[in-house]
């Protein structure tokens, strides 16, 4: 199937929380960071929910049980049912459960949410790879999981036994900063067996599933702050996101990203819900313009010239790099243009 090819962000003439049915919300940086709220997540949210919009938490995060994340996000004054809470261990879980019989055993390496997903699709998870499971599964098990739980890993998958992964997230942000995800993990293994799991998490297709099944949402937004996981199984599954600016990713990385990392919208936090977003305008020959500014791309570098919020320049600046860069990223110097910014 082919895709056109996004050149700039869309803009809204109503806010997102009226355009669409459902918000399909990442967490870790997005809601929150090290388990603390994110500026205006919880009076946004709380906005859009009384305003209509279905809020469901979509998360690569295989740690935590959705009833542990639903009590984390009441307490941090989200109102929340665990049945609004879709995690990548569920998405696994079902991936395993269609390829094994009802009853097998699975070795867990990770949290309890795996262990409580697998237990839902009539699985029983177990512990050691002398317990001849039927498959390996690896999610996030948190700081402190025992290397000892990689080589147990290791060793059922070098007998032959099915390894699954619950995503492969390189990082995860925190309180403290960025620190190594499952996707680290995952390469740990991958080191050690030579082998290649079968991934279930965003970006990729049963992630997406999961969450249709779950919310029945018709008109979904994806919100996220991640272009490889997040706004990339936005892009899989053809329906439109909203990047927001408080997690991993910065300016430059937005204006290098390639088609299918380039979300419908962006906006600095969850407050972009509750608004419309505006129109970016002009061609490649003009220059592109939002707000007060205009943006161009040049023979080794992008223009920006105007004056207005942040935003609308990274905006203006977006459909520049995009249209410059076509399918590949043309390697224009950003980095003037996004100082002027503070980004």
């Amino acid at each position: 199937m082919s895709r056109s090819v996004r050149t700039r962000p869309e803009g809204s003439g109503r806010g997102l929380d009226e355009a669409y049915d459902t918000a399909l919300l990442d967490l870790d940086g997005v809601v929150y960071a090290g388990g603390n709220a994110i500026a205006h997540a919880v009076e946004s949210l709380g906005t859009a929910r009384d305003g209509g919009m279905r809020l469901a938490y979509v998360t690569n995060n295989a740690l935590r049980t959705p009833d542990t994340v639903a009590a984390h996000l009441t307490e941090l004054g989200i109102a929340t049912d665990a049945g609004d809470v879709i995690t990548s261990a569920q998405a696994v879980a079902r991936l395993i459960a269609e390829q094994v019989a009802s009853g097998s055993r699975v070795l867990v390496i990770g949290g309890e949410g795996l262990r409580v997903a697998l237990r839902e699709r009539g699985l029983e998870p177990v512990e050691s790879a002398e317990d001849d499971p039927a498959a390996v599964v690896q999610g996030f098990g948190g700081p402190e999981l025992p290397w000892g739980r990689f080589a147990e890993a290791s060793y059922a998958i070098a007998r032959g036994v099915p390894w699954y992964a619950s995503n492969t997230d390189l990082t995860i942000p925190g309180a403290r900063g960025i620190a190594p995800g499952n996707g680290a993990a995952v390469e740990v293994v991958r080191i050690a067996t030579g082998a290649e799991p079968q991934v279930a998490g965003k970006p990729l297709p049963p992630m997406h599933r999961e969450t249709i099944l779950r919310t029945g949402a018709q008109r979904p937004l994806v919100v996220g702050d991640r272009l490889d996981t997040d706004i990339e199984g936005a892009f899989n599954g053809e329906v439109d996101s909203l990047l927001v600016l408080t997690g991993v990713t910065d300016g430059a990385q937005l204006l290098a990203a390639p088609p299918q990392h380039r979300p419908t919208y962006v906006d600095a936090d969850l407050r972009g819900l509750l608004t419309g977003q505006p129109e970016v305008t002009g061609d490649a020959d003009g220059g592109f313009r939002c707000g007060g500014w205009t943006a161009t791309a040049g023979e080794e570098r992008l223009e920006l010239t105007g004056d207005g919020s942040a935003l609308d320049g990274l905006r203006a600046l977006c459909a520049a790099a995009w249209t410059a860069g076509g399918e590949q990223w043309c390697g224009l110097d950003s980095g003037k243009a996004l100082a002027r910014l503070g980004l």
